[in-house]
């Protein structure tokens, strides 16, 4: 029996039209399952939790959604050690850009997922919140408290809306960063630290990071003209911003962030610093492209 969790929400309504394929795959292949969903983020963690209870030796979750469902997902499925997939239905769907798996041809996952076995994968722990993707706290996560407060635009356009808002007025920020091995005292424009690999709907922040090393890649944005910024923004997407002399890239297994300052992760407010997170080598299994 597996969890079938869909969020109908997510990707503006998508994730009811991708939920409804992914259960009419699974009926065609007589696999059985249980849909579980809520009209909020509680009621859908209380449906799962209840699941979980009743059918602690279930074949895995599978949910349909964007990175906030995999926030909620992993909260649930990591202390019961039952196997998660994310068939990608959200705005962004990075942790699913991480896995490798293609966002518009989800059979060939359905398939790997129901006649294969998941393996071990990485996972973030920041004060006791599980996390698959990023942690991030500077530039972006400003961004992302504006964009919750937007009633317009929709989707993605959100967020370039809050970048327009907040970038005249942002101003870098001074961080203690303790590392394994050192301490980063400096001005900086933004933190990440990253289990994935990107975030932001395929921002490739941290191109390199590794879900399967058991560290961190840490990239540390130090201080640019708003000019050089705007420059320099466009090539996050493919992953080339990492050669410009401001940006820097560490590896550690543990990550202490401190300053006056908010932290988000997959997307999800995890509230004002300082936080402490660590990197769980084979926290949970998956399935990998």
């Amino acid at each position: 029996m597996w969890a079938l969790v869909i969020n109908p929400v997510s990707g503006q309504g998508k994730g009811t039209t991708v939920g409804t394929y992914v259960a009419g795959w699974l009926t065609q292949r007589k696999i059985s399952y249980t849909i579980i969903t809520g009209n909020s983020s509680i009621a859908l963690t209380d449906h799962l939790t209840s699941f979980i209870e009743k059918n602690p030796e279930c074949d895995g979750v599978i949910a349909v959604g964007g990175d906030g469902l995999l926030h909620i997902i992993l909260q649930r499925v990591v202390p019961s050690q039952i196997p998660f997939a994310i068939v990608p239905a959200g705005t962004g769907n990075d942790f699913v850009r991480t896995l490798g798996w293609d966002l518009d041809h989800i059979d060939a996952q359905l398939e790997a997922i129901t006649s294969t076995q998941p393996i071990p994968i990485d996972l973030g722990l920041v004060d006791g919140e599980w996390f698959g993707a990023i942690l991030s706290t500077g530039f972006d996560s400003i961004v992302n408290e504006k964009a919750n407060t937007l009633n317009w635009p929709k989707g993605p356009m959100k967020y370039n809306a809050a970048i327009a808002i907040e970038l005249p007025r942002f101003k870098p920020r001074h961080y203690e960063i303790t590392l394994d091995d050192r301490t980063i005292s400096t001005e900086a424009m933004l933190i990440a630290v990253s289990n994935g690999r990107s975030y932001g709907g395929g921002m490739l922040v941290c191109p390199n990071a590794s879900i399967s090393d058991g560290l961190f890649d840490v990239m540390v944005l130090h201080p640019i003209s708003k000019i050089e910024f705007i420059k320099v923004f466009p090539r996050v997407f493919a992953g080339t911003h990492i050669t410009h002399p401001a940006v820097e890239i560490v590896r550690s297994r543990t990550v202490r962030i401190e300053s006056k300052a908010v932290a988000y992760a997959d997307g999800e407010r995890i509230g004002q610093l300082p936080v402490a997170a660590e990197c769980i080598q084979g926290a949970i299994k998956s399935w990998v492209a």
